[in-house]
Parts: C-alpha cells; sequence; structure tokens
C-alpha cells in the first residue's frame, strides 16, 4: 500500500519544523513506518541554496525558485517517492506552496509559479501553520541566525500569500500555532488520519 503525504507549510517562525518532528514522532511510536523531511533539502541543490542564502549572495527572484524547484525535482525521485512506494508515510516541512508564497512575494507572477510546480504530485494532506503576524515576528527576534528570505517586510508579503493560497484552496488546513507546543501537536495529529 502506498504511503500518505503530509505537508507543513507556513512563513518563517511558523513551527513547521518543530511540528514535522512531533507528528513524525507520534507516528512512530504508534508503529507506524514515518519519514520527516523538508526543504530545501540536503542534498547537492538544496544545500547550496542554503549555504548561498546564508551568505548573502545575490539571485533574481526567478532563479531562486527555479533552483527551489530543481531540489524539489530532486527530493521527490530520491526521497518522497521511494518512500511512499514502500508505504512509508512522509511528512514534509515545505513543499511547493513555499515556492509559490515566497515567489509571490518577490514580485514572479502567479501564472509563473503554478507553471513552475505544476508537475509536483500533490500532497495528502496540507496544513498551513499560521499564527498572527505579530507571533511571527517575536518568534523570529529570537533566531541567532537569519537569512536573506527572512526580512520582516518580504515576510508580511509572504504571510498574506499563504493566506490567499490557503482561501483559495479548501482541502489546505490552517492552524494557528500561537497556542501551546502540545495543544497544537494535538490539533494537527487529531486531522492525520493514517490508515
Amino acid at each position: 500500500m502506498r504511503g500518505k503525504f503530509i505537508v507543513l507549510e507556513g512563513p518563517d517562525g511558523a513551527g513547521t519544523t518543530k511540528h514535522v518532528k512531533l507528528l513524525g514522532d507520534r507516528l512512530a511510536r504508534e508503529k507506524l513506518p514515518v519519514l520527516c523531511t523538508f526543504e530545501p533539502t540536503d542534498g547537492p541543490i538544496g544545500s547550496a541554496i542554503r549555504s548561498d542564502l546564508r551568505a548573502g549572495k545575490s539571485f533574481s527572484p526567478f532563479d531562486l525558485q527555479s533552483r527551489f524547484c530543481a531540489d524539489r525535482t530532486w527530493h521527490l525521485e530520491q526521497v518522497i517517492e521511494p518512500a511512499l512506494a514502500r508505504g512509508t508515510t512522509v511528512i514534509s516541512d515545505r513543499y511547493f506552496h513555499s515556492t509559490i508564497a515566497y515567489g509571490f512575494a518577490l514580485g514572479i507572477s502567479r501564472a509563473q509559479l503554478d507553471e513552475m510546480n505544476k508537475k509536483f504530485i500533490r500532497p495528502d494532506e496540507t496544513f498551513f501553520l499560521l499564527p498572527p503576524f505579530a507571533v511571527l515576528q517575536e518568534r523570529m527576534t529570537r533566531r541567532d541566525q537569519t537569512d536573506a528570505l527572512e526580512r520582516t517586510e518580504l515576510q508580511h508579503k509572504v504571510y498574506d500569500a499563504y493566506k490567499l493560497l490557503a482561501a483559495e484552496d479548501p482541502l489546505i488546513r490552517v492552524i494557528d500555532t500561537s497556542g501551546s507546543l502540545e495543544e497544537v501537536a494535538e490539533v494537527i495529529y487529531r486531522h492525520v488520519q493514517i490508515k
């Protein structure tokens, strides 16, 4: 039986990384085969993207999102699809909605972004983690290291893009992550139905 593909999305500071781990740990305790992964990946393209962003290298918005899409192609071929084929539940910290939200915030047309991402498989379940924007801002001030995509003005545009995407797609579940870690983790878990 093919595994289930679950994606947790959201702006920086939304808690996607923490909640991917918490959900993965809980499913693993239930003896379900589970793989937690993330984008940009730690593969060759994703590692280069992360390194370049931290170094402050400059890219056109289109080139940057094209690199994210190339990394996603690698991610699907090398990690996600093989795991799903083995019957493993795959939980990803970000996926194609990130490219659309960040690309849109950086001024790329929606039509171009949709075209760039139309070849990618759709997740079985998508969660957008969207606390109030002030909560995201406060969390970001606690970070030791940030990159060029974490500026406040850009993050506000990214936040609005995620809200727009969620409003367009009734299958996306929006979760307010401003509550306690445990409460939010429980809400996400209750929505995940692994059969």
